[in-house]
């Protein structure tokens, strides 16, 4: 499996996750924190500019996708 697979593989886990259970991956749940972590990680690559098209490009759905799902403080 090269490199770009398993990326192509991650970002569909991602979106699948956030698709289908309506929020974001958890910090306390361990299954969820691989896809947290991964996530973070190509956002600091983004931010550093290190992140290449096509990627960038996917990588940019996947945030305004999570936006949508963005914890919300309920006491507001």
């Amino acid at each position: 499996m090269t490199q770009e697979e398993r990326w192509l593989t991650r970002y569909k886990e991602v979106v699948s996750f956030i698709e289908t259970r309506h929020r974001n991956p958890s910090k306390y749940v361990g299954a969820e924190r691989e896809l947290l972590n991964w996530t973070k990680q190509q956002r600091k690559l983004m931010n550093a500019g290190e992140l290449k098209e096509p990627r960038l490009g996917m990588f940019k759905e996947l945030m305004e996708l999570s936006e949508q799902y963005k914890r919300l403080n309920q006491y507001q």
